[in-house]
């Protein structure tokens, strides 16, 4: 992405605990120039621990319980990274991380939470369910519920640990499973529950008063509580407690006392006896003037504090502060925790119970103070400031249509989406008339996905050349993207890769800055032309005001083996091997107004090959395929049914979107090359109607790196399809299917109900023309 000054330091945040997401927030509000920020998160959805119980007891959706680190990165300009931490290069100043290569840093910050300590009694790590770290408990969760509903209801659940989480816990957990097993129809008098402490009494550190409301509530629910009984062993199925013997369990979830990281103690980490990072009062790593620490996993010098999200929450600005405060040269300032703090503790229903500094007070009103309260934090970090781009100086005598066209210029796509749009470039090329030659077999003249040279020997050779400006923040994803986009010609055209030429931009700055963005990027970009068997042979790097990166890719097909965009035959099918959307969830990225999911899962189909689909393809006999990418589904389509001189019909329903994409599209986001390509409306038959579905818009959607669009038999296409999905390509599906030209102008129809195709798939009218019912003057009023 264009930067707007130099970078000359790299902030790398650890995790996406409740500190950081201050830390982001604040240096959106107030950047420093010249500082970049990067966020290294295994999830990209960041759970508030305040309210979890209440995801658990199902009062909130995913969403309200999770703050969106997309668009909040965004927002604070920061490069956001899903990986996981696995060491740290201290002396290199790097942060080693499991899927990627090492992150590079100035100033890092820690923040990664803490997990249950199942470490010391034989079987918890392989029988109990941790509920740390807690962004991944939901999938546990739902995991478990699916197994209760499996036993219809008849099962045994146990909770270990008794402080404020797990009492919340447990009675949320209770909550929502009653209610699950009892909407199944199943007797919800086969449910059991119990609460087991190694303590004398649960809520030990709280008073006397609230612990008796506690075991009020737990009696009335019908929760059995056992205290005093250490866990020793956890087998399947039971739990070995000391003094107490045998516990059946069915499910065994453990919230007991915390634990650090693990790789904390091979970094070389200043910790406490039990692990934790030991940092002094203002929140510095002891005897690290480069690192900061925060949350779960710190050792405070000044004081212990509890493991819990209220201190992690508190400590946000004072982090925040002192990292500025260390880029900008000033001393730092002391983190003063609270000394009592406030704790609100639901009770599984919308129900509360409050205590401060020994005063005790519950009730419904409770729990909607403490609703109140969370969801005032959540708006902080998940409704941000409206993105928008700096207006472009206008010309003083510009008419309508150049000031529609230049407001458009302030933020622009990158990837595909930065394409020259398809009318554009054709009229461009009209008059160019290439050198004469006798060995160019398809060159500038065809309509194909690669150059065709016949260079003497058994196989032809393909040459194509793609290259575009980043779309992502973090150059190793973008050479996997860059690199994946090239080698879908070559696939498309029934070829091989053999050899690929880089050509690379990066932003003018520091010497080591440089080295590391193109250090990263090409490492993403040859991990994927190795694996495709294609050498990267040499290239051209140049610097520019932003990241961008492509490749001039050489294959290798024989002849009779090549795939033109030409071979559509009547009969056949139109199979889709990826989804659409990149172009508007991209779009809609840059504006702060995707969830990170989305983006996440755009990317995940972004870096899947196209190699397997084209031999899959192949065995299933393949007449014609293209890759999408630039000029969208409907541009790509009506090339190949212009140059195989035959008619298509889109079942519009079929076609297979990435996630978020309806809703981008519904919010009026698109691709800035998205109005050129909506120029090709003219091919599509009885427009008007085809116009008003909600899904229309997406067959403009420019494409990155996107899937093979590809002709088959109608009686092979269903099992290649499935052959497709078991291959890996789940969004893979038959999209439509391919008739004989009629007399009509357009040659594209949009099947809104999937009626004509299924009809086609029985048998009846799949190559019969279609006639064409429009009158000339309606047509051209639609257009």
């Amino acid at each position: 992405m264009k930067a707007s000054s130099p970078v000359l330091k790299d902030v790398v945040l650890v995790g996406a605990g409740h500190s950081h997401v201050t830390v982001l927030r604040m240096f959106g509000m107030k950047p420093i120039p010249g500082v970049r920020l990067t966020l290294i998160t295994r999830e990209v959805h960041t759970p508030y621990s305040g309210m979890l119980p209440g995801l658990i007891a199902g009062h909130y959706g995913f969403d309200d319980a999770h703050i969106d680190t997309g668009p909040l990165a965004r927002f604070a300009g920061a490069r956001l990274y899903q990986d996981e931490a696995v060491d740290l290069d201290l002396a290199g100043r790097r942060v080693i991380c499991r899927s990627r290569p090492p992150v590079p840093y100035d100033l890092l910050s820690l923040n990664i939470g803490s997990t249950p300590n199942t470490a010391g009694v034989p079987g918890a790590s392989e029988h109990a369910i941790p509920v740390k770290p807690i962004d991944g408990f939901l999938r546990r969760f739902e995991a478990l519920r699916e197994r209760v509903l499996a036993r219809e209801g008849r099962s045994a659940v146990a909770l270990v640990g008794a402080g404020a989480g797990g009492v919340e816990l447990l009675l949320a957990v209770e909550h929502r499973l009653r209610q699950a097993v009892r909407h199944a129809g199943f007797d919800v008098g086969g449910l059991s529950f119990v609460l087991v402490s190694g303590n004398a009494n649960i809520l030990p550190s709280f008073p006397a008063a609230f612990r008796a409301r506690f075991h009020g509530i737990l009696a009335a629910r019908g929760i059995a509580v056992v205290t005093g009984a250490l866990v020793t062993a956890v087998e399947p199925g039971r739990l070995m407690l000391a003094g107490y013997g045998p516990l059946a369990a069915d499910e065994i979830l453990w919230t007991t006392q915390a634990a650090p990281a693990r790789w904390l103690a091979k970094a070389g980490l200043p910790l406490d006896a039990r692990g934790f990072l030991r940092v002094d009062e203002t929140l510095r790593v002891i005897g690290h003037d480069d690192v900061f620490a925060a949350g779960d996993t710190i050792a405070f010098s000044a004081r212990e504090l509890p493991k819990s999200g209220v201190y992690a929450v508190r400590a946000g600005p004072a982090l925040a502060e002192n990292i500025r405060r260390t880029l900008t040269g000033r001393s730092l300032r002391r983190f003063r925790p609270q000394r009592e703090a406030l704790y609100l503790v639901s009770t599984g229903e919308r129900h509360a119970v409050g205590t401060r500094n020994g005063l005790v007070v519950e009730g419904a009103w409770m729990w909607r103070w403490k609703d109140w309260i969370d969801r005032r934090f959540m708006r902080k970090f998940n409704e941000l400031p409206e993105m928008t781009a700096a207006p472009a100086a206008l010309p003083p005598l510009a008419d309508r249509d150049a000031l529609k066209e230049i407001s458009a210029i302030a933020m622009r796509c990158g990837g595909c989406g930065a394409k020259v749009g398809a009318s554009v470039l054709s009229r461009a090329l009209a008059g160019i008339e290439p050198a004469a030659r006798t060995d160019v077999v398809l060159g500038l003249d065809a309509p194909d996905d690669a150059a065709l040279v016949d260079v003497g020997g058994k196989q032809l050779s393909l040459q194509t050349v793609d290259y575009f400006r980043a779309i992502v923040d973090d150059p190793y994803t973008l050479g996997k993207i860059a690199a994946n986009h090239a080698l879908g010609d070559v696939y498309a055209m029934g070829g091989e890769p053999q050899t690929a030429l880089a050509i690379a931009t990066v932003p003018f700055g520091l010497e080591s800055k440089v080295e590391a963005d193109l250090t990263a990027m090409m490492a993403g970009a040859n991990e994927v032309l190795r694996e495709a068997g294609c050498a990267l042979v040499g290239g051209h790097t140049s610097e520019g005001a932003e990241l961008a990166l492509g490749f001039a890719v050489n294959g290798l097909v024989p002849a009779a083996a090549v795939l033109r965009k030409g071979g559509l035959k009547p009969g056949d099918g139109l199979i889709l091997t990826k989804p659409l959307g990149t172009g508007t969830l991209l779009a809609a990225d840059m504006r702060g107004k995707a969830k990170a999911r989305w983006v996440m899962a755009a990317i995940a189909h972004m870096v899947q090959s196209n190699r397997k689909a084209a031999e899959i393809l192949r065995r299933h006999g393949v007449h014609a395929a293209t890759d999408v990418t630039g000029f969208g589904l409907l541009g790509h389509l009506i090339e190949m049914v212009r140059a195989s001189e035959v008619d298509a019909t889109l079942a519009i329903e079929r076609v297979p979107l990435l996630e978020g994409a309806r809703e981008t599209v519904a919010l009026g986001i698109f691709s800035s090359l998205q109005p050129q390509n909506v120029r090709l409306r003219r091919a599509i038959r009885d427009l008007a109607a085809a116009a008003r579905h909600p899904l229309y818009p997406l067959l403009f959607d420019p494409q990155t790196s996107g899937g093979l669009l590809a002709a088959v038999p109608l009686a092979q296409a269903e099992r290649c399809v499935a052959a497709l999905r078991a291959g890996g390509y789940a969004g893979a599906d038959l999209i439509g299917f391919v008739a004989a030209r009629s007399a009509a102008l357009e040659p594209v129809t949009l099947d809104l109900t999937g009626e004509r195709l299924a009809q086609a798939l029985a048998g009846r009218s799949a190559i019969r023309p279609h006639v064409h019912l429009l009158q000339e003057d309606t047509e051209r009023s639609a257009l």
